[in-house]
């Protein structure tokens, strides 16, 4: 089986040790098809993973908002709803970061006589929109002028047009059967809720699952909206014969710029249409596809961690056939190729199988990411891209990790192979493997330091980093871990496991390279998981903990869609046994810095408020200025950590645009400290008014001075449609929700797909080591232990590396997640203990599969067998 040293060898020679290659890896298959099993397992899942993530991401990229209102327009002419930072890092070119604005730009009204007058267009209209409640339950619904109805289009089935400031157009769906024409309405619209005048009743096929709309006539829809010189957009539709692109063409060359609001003019026409009406849709898609592509890293690094861990486990587990092949011959040359051809052939077909399986995993993890603004697409094509995709890493990873693996035995000449062959247990690992170990695990670990120095994202991705180093490091320094792990539990094991625990402590203690193997796929399912879930209810909590510190309102009035007015709070103020109250409007703004030299656009939730009264409702806990200061359009306060990050203080000011792009420096007049629970910025409510698509309070807090009060709110505020009052809890002042759906369906993902994969990996590893001892089990039974201390032995075991992993990987979760606690939250990590004992019953489980399952035949053979 040899090949001649010094010389060149024939075409037959090749021909020769191919065929002989061949050969060993065909009974290699067969002999370990058990071993090769469980690897076929573990790819096929890490395959089925990868090519999921791809399907979903590439279903993400591919997405656009539905076009539903404007299904009936050619075209829709609105501002430009991005905005863009630039600036110079030290030493490297200028770069620039954009990011999508919360609430509407508007254009100026006079555009609408420029796209008139383009050539092609027949029709342009004017289509702003104000939020509307119906009826006493305050149904939601959006407000419209008549002259829009025809970008939809709807079409009137009763009735006639508005003619008269108290005469309306209703949608269909939003009328009780058998009204008609003539019959009233309640409407709440900009004001307390009053009749209005059903003057026809229309229909659309195209209302998808945006609000249905009731109609005004254009002038009384203008006052409503309140910014008689800006629109919202203007829908345009071209004459016959005009084709999109035309349209388009001419549109941009007739409208540079708005030069009126600063705002660049945009064309949407076919699919881009769908951005008019959902104005968040495009810049909530480039965060998801964030979220997604950072937890896609973590994702192949799990995967290209079991694929290496448990292909290098099967080839360590033949360490001694290996070096008998080599002893009685076998030339390096042909152990690889024999050992690539397994690995090829096993590789291949569960990246196949893989492939084939991450379409119904990729289709179930869209349908809990899409919704009704971005519906995510599946082309035809997708499928197979992202099964290709997986086939492609696996097949690319899969050869070169087994070579590695074979290389300690290939690099043995055949006489040294001799005593190699006496044992299965493999070598200490080598010098470099060591070092790498500690390099990485001393990276996590200053990665960690660095974290609690940084806030925000930066602290995020340090931790984050310092998370996976760590998993690496201990996937490196296994047997070295392992081993220490036995000292410590080592001696309780034979204490209290009698026979037993005698044989499963020196089972374990002379095979710390199995044992590491053993432990490294339950430490990355520990740490992930722990990561994942912890960093989530640590803010969680100790945002929590912020606004239940700070609501001093016994009462909240939440209301119709449209919002309450200014006068809805001061007839509030005037109820019996109220103390104090005052609205809290919703926004956001986008701010502008530096995060370590580069550019960084956030999006910041903030809180409108009216500071009279307010320190009767709401304690931000002030650290410096007056809240009672907070008035005007031009005054801001700011949390203590987002102060100290811009280094200002009372009497500064800060750069901002408002959610609409409106650029303003507002003066700081108060820092508080609790910002995690109420946001980093709050501003007066007459500041945010006129750049919100909604500008009425979405609620009302109210302090109380008896039991009466809240009937007598109510009673205040009876004009107003769909009323409720209720006691106040903490998520009436937190900033943003505790859970949204789809922080919900990126938990489901993150923490069940990939951390029922990282399990299964759990199961095919042990499955996979406890293969291999089948001649060390027989063994055991053939010298006279009994199926009792045998199974015993295993229970044991399977204790052991469970605890292990357990303990290891919640340090190695430990690490990070305090850096990134103290950082973010000024606490300790926090994990709900529900949740860690669900993980812990998960690993133990999957644990017990992989050990004492393919063990009970060998439990079950008789001493003569």
């Amino acid at each position: 089986m040899a090949e001649r040293s010094g010389a060149e060898p024939t075409a037959d020679a090749r021909a020769g040790s191919r065929r002989a290659s061949a050969f060993l890896a065909r009974r290699s298959l067969r002999v370990q098809r058990r071993a090769w099993a469980a690897v076929f397992a573990a790819t096929a899942a890490a395959a089925a993973l990868l090519g999921a993530f791809a399907f979903v991401i590439g279903s993400v990229l591919l997405a656009q908002p539905p076009v539903d209102r404007y299904a009936g327009a050619d075209a829709v002419v609105a501002a430009d709803q991005k905005v863009t930072y630039t600036v110079k890092p030290w030493g490297s070119e200028p770069r620039t970061v954009t990011a999508y604005l919360p609430e509407r730009a508007r254009l100026d009204r006079s555009l609408l006589a420029k796209v008139r007058a383009v050539d092609g267009v027949a029709n342009a209209v004017v289509d702003d929109s104000v939020p509307v409640a119906l009826g006493d339950d305050g149904s939601a619904a959006v407000g419209r002028s008549w002259p829009s109805a025809v970008l939809t289009p709807y079409e009137l089935t009763e009735g006639r047009a508005p003619r008269t400031p108290g005469e309306v157009v209703v949608d269909a769906s939003l009328v009780p059967a058998g009204t008609r024409p003539s019959d009233p309405v309640r409407l709440q619209v900009g004001g307390a809720a009053r009749a209005y005048t059903v003057s026809g009743v229309a229909h659309t096929g195209h209302r998808g699952a945006g609000a249905p709309a009731v109609f005004f006539t254009e002038q009384r829809l203008t006052a409503l909206a309140g910014h008689p010189g800006t629109v919202d957009t203007i829908g345009v539709v071209a004459e016959q014969g005009v084709s999109s692109g035309a349209l388009n063409s001419a549109l941009r060359d007739a409208l540079p710029s708005d030069t009126a609001t600063g705002r660049d003019v945009r064309v949407l026409t076919g699919a881009g249409r769908g951005q008019a009406e959902w104005l968040d849709a495009i810049g909530g898609r480039n965060e998801l596809a964030q979220l997604l592509a950072a937890v896609t890293g973590t994702v192949v690094m799990v995967a290209l961690l079991v694929i290496a861990s448990t292909l290098s486990q099967a080839i360590h587990q033949r360490s001694a056939e290996l070096a008998l092949l080599r002893a009685v011959g076998a030339s390096p040359r042909q152990i690889k190729s024999a050992i690539g051809r397994e690995v090829t052939r096993v590789a291949l077909a569960a990246a196949v199988l893989g492939g084939v399986g991450c379409v119904p995993l990729g289709l179930t993890m869209r349908s809990l990411l899409t919704s009704d603004a971005l519906p995510l697409p599946v082309p035809v094509w997708l499928p197979f891209a992202a099964g290709g995709a997986a086939v492609l890493v696996v097949a690319l990873v899969a050869r070169p990790v087994a070579a590695l693996a074979a290389r300690g035995i290939t690099r043995l000449r055949p006489a040294a192979a001799l005593g190699a062959a006496r044992t299965s247990e493999p070598a200490a690992p080598g010098r470099f493997r060591t070092i790498t170990g500690a390099v990485l695990a001393f990276a996590g670990i200053g990665s960690a330091g660095v974290a609690t120095a940084q806030g925000g994202q930066a602290a995020a991705a340090a931790a984050s980093g310092a998370a996976a180093s760590l998993v690496i490091a201990v996937a490196l320094l296994g047997p070295w871990i392992a081993r220490g792990a036995m000292r410590v539990l080592g001696v309780p094991v034979r204490r209290l496991g009698g026979v037993a625990g005698f044989l499963a402590d020196r089972t374990a203690t002379a095979h710390t390279r199995r044992l590491g193997a053993a432990i490294t796929p339950i430490v990355l399912v520990v740490a992930f998981v722990c990561v994942q879930l912890a960093a989530g209810t640590t803010l969680e909590r100790a945002a929590d903990r912020q606004a239940a510190a700070a609501l001093r309102a016994d009462l909240v009035a939440t209301g119709p869609a449209a919002g309450f007015p200014a006068e809805a709070v001061a007839a509030v103020r005037k109820a019996p046994g109220v103390s104090a109250a005052t609205g809290v409007m919703r926004s956001a703004v986008v701010l502008a810095h530096r995060e370590l030299g580069d550019p960084k656009l956030e999006r910041l939730p903030v809180l409108g408020v009216s500071a009279d009264q307010l320190t009767g409702v709401l304690d931000p806990r002030v650290t410096s200025g007056d809240l009672r200061n907070l008035t005007g359009s031009s005054t801001i306060a700011v949390g203590e950590e987002r102060a100290h990050s811009l280094g200002v203080g009372v009497g500064d000011t800060v750069e901002l645009r408002l959610g609409d792009g409106t650029e303003t420096e507002p003066r700081v007049v108060a820092v508080y400290e609790r910002s995690l629970g109420l946001g980093e910025f709050m501003l007066p409510r007459t500041a945010l008014t006129g750049h919100v698509s909604a500008p009425g309070d979405e609620r009302v807090l109210i302090g109380s001075t008896g039991p009466d009060t809240a009937e007598a709110v109510r009673k205040a505020l009876a004009p107003y449609s769909g009323v409720r009052v209720r006691a106040a809890v903490p998520d009436d002042v937190r900033i943003s929700p505790s859970t949204s759906e789809q922080d919900d369906a990126l938990i489901v993902i993150g923490v069940g797909v990939i951390g029922g994969f990282a399990l299964l990996a759990v199961v095919s590893t042990l499955t996979l080591i406890t293969v291999g001892r089948k001649d060390e089990l027989r063994l055991l039974r053939l010298v006279g232990a009994g199926r009792r201390q045998l199974t015993r032995m295993l229970f044991l075991e399977t204790g052991l590396v469970a605890v292990a992993g357990l303990v290891i990987g919640t340090v190695v979760a430990a690490i990070p997640l305090s850096a990134f606690a103290v950082s973010m939250a000024g606490t300790a990590p926090y994990m709900p203990p529900v949740q860690y004992g669900v993980l812990a019953g998960a690993v133990i489980v999957a644990a017990a599969a992989g050990t004492l399952l393919p063990a009970s035949a060998a439990r079950r053979r008789r001493i003569n067998a």
